[in-house]
């Protein structure tokens, strides 16, 4: 789960406490954790400063504060500060943006040429997956990538993300597949044809990113035509 570390302190030294953060991060290289950080200023107060840390875990939050490095900057920024910075750790608990990139990463996997890549960094281990096609739904990371081989087996093909909208834990992708017909698919032989077909599927996200539910509705029906596979 994401971590986030704010430090807020008032300073008249800022140019100075900005070199000292800068020898920090080059003495830290190659051992700080830290993902991610960015200072801002308080406009109503030119003395105000808040840096806001990311780091991947609490964890690596943790390993990051014990390198002697760590330590020492600390009592050097101290020195420069009108106060003493206080510091405010934050569990992730939402993040919508992560949660768009995360669906938006799936969908770019489960489409490349050559051998499936591992879907872990996207799906949970427990995903469960309601798709109208089929009955029962697919639940399990097994039986996910037995239903996305099935696709990929019958054609070469890719997705475009037309729309993309997240609120809270849900995130809702409007998008459009275009694909050439390349092997057998629900036993019509492969015909070389170029098909497209357009849907939406809504996915919910833990804290962590990781989709755990996935609802689909796409127009099967117009894919079949497509191939002719439709009885007159």
């Amino acid at each position: 789960m994401t971590f986030v570390q704010l430090i807020d302190c008032k300073t008249s030294r800022f140019d100075e406490m900005s070199r000292l953060m800068d020898t920090w991060v080059e003495q830290t290289k190659g051992k700080r954790t830290a993902s991610h950080s960015i200072i801002g200023k308080d406009r109503s107060d030119d003395s105000h400063f808040i840096e806001i840390v990311e780091f991947p875990s609490y964890e690596d939050a943790m390993r990051n504060s014990n390198l002697p490095e760590t330590d020492r900057v600390f009592r050097e920024m101290v020195a420069l500060c009108d106060e003493m910075p206080t510091f405010t750790d934050l569990e992730i608990v939402r993040d919508e943006q992560l949660y768009k990139d995360t669906c938006r990463g799936f969908f770019e996997t489960i489409a490349v040429k050559g051998d499936l890549p591992p879907l872990d960094g996207f799906l949970a281990e427990n995903y469960h997956d309601h798709d109208p096609a089929n009955d029962p739904d697919n639940i399990g990371m097994d039986a996910m990538r037995r239903e996305i081989e099935m696709w990929r087996g019958g054609f070469d093909f890719e997705f475009t993300i037309d729309d993309q909208l997240a609120e809270g834990d849900r995130v809702c992708n409007r998008w459009t597949w275009n694909a050439t017909h390349t092997g057998e698919f629900m036993g019509i032989p492969a015909s070389n044809k170029q098909v497209t077909m357009t849907g939406v599927t809504i996915h919910r996200c833990r804290e962590d990113g990781k989709i755990v539910e996935g609802w689909w509705q796409y127009d099967r029906l117009g894919l079949m035509g497509q191939l002719e596979a439709l009885e007159m």
